[in-house]
C-alpha cells in the first residue's frame, strides 16, 4: 500500500468514525474545505454523514447533506450542484460489481447532480447516474439511470411519476445549531 493510500485511508476512517459525528459544523467544515475535491461556500454537512474517498468528491454551493447520508467517491468523481437538498440516510454509488463477470470485477461511474434537486430520506443514486436540474428523487426510490432536468421520480427503480415547477429561485440556508 502506497503512503497515499494509507494517508487517504486513515483520513476516512478518522472522519468517518470520529469527526463526522462531532456536534461542531465549523469543525466539520474545517476538515472538509481539506480533506473534500471542493465544498461550496454554504454548504452544510450535517451529521453521520460517510464519504467513501472525499477527494473526489465536489458539493456546491449551500447544498445540504442530511444525516446519515454515504457519498462514495472511489474511483470516480461525486459531482453535486448548488442549492442541493440530500435527505437523510441518501446513498450516493459510483462503484460496484459486474455480476456477469466470472472475476467479480469492478464496474462503476460518476455521479452528477444538478442544481436545485432535492433527493428525498433514503434515495439510493447508482453508479453513472446524471440527476437533472431541479429534478426530485422520491424517498426510498432506487435510480438506475439518468434523470431528466425538472422530473420528478419514484420508485424501485424510478420511474417518472411528474414534472416539477421549474420556476425554481430559492437557495439554500440551512445550518441547525447541532446539526
Amino acid at each position: 500500500m502506497s503512503g497515499r493510500v494509507f494517508l487517504g485511508s486513515l483520513a476516512a476512517w478518522l472522519y468517518n468514525a470520529v469527526l463526522g459525528h462531532v456536534p461542531s459544523r465549523r469543525l466539520r467544515r474545517l476538515v472538509l474545505r481539506g480533506w473534500l475535491g471542493g465544498l461550496g461556500e454554504g454548504a452544510s454537512v450535517l451529521l453521520g454523514c460517510r464519504f467513501l474517498n472525499g477527494r473526489k468528491v465536489f458539493l456546491g454551493a449551500r447544498t445540504v447533506i442530511n444525516p446519515g447520508c454515504l457519498i462514495d467517491g472511489r474511483h470516480f468523481p461525486v459531482r453535486i450542484g448548488a442549492d442541493v437538498s440530500i435527505g437523510p440516510e441518501a446513498s450516493l454509488l459510483t462503484l460496484g460489481h459486474d455480476p456477469q463477470s466470472p472475476l467479480f470485477a469492478d464496474r462503476g461511474g460518476a455521479v452528477t447532480i444538478g442544481d436545485r434537486a432535492w433527493i428525498a430520506y433514503r434515495a439510493v443514486i447508482l453508479p453513472g447516474v446524471t440527476v437533472g436540474e431541479g429534478a426530485v428523487i422520491a424517498a426510498g426510490s432506487v435510480v438506475t439511470r439518468d434523470v431528466a432536468p425538472f422530473t420528478i421520480v419514484a420508485g424501485n427503480p424510478a420511474e417518472v411519476v411528474g414534472e416539477r415547477n421549474r420556476d425554481l429561485a430559492y437557495r439554500l440556508d440551512y445550518r441547525p445549531w447541532l446539526g
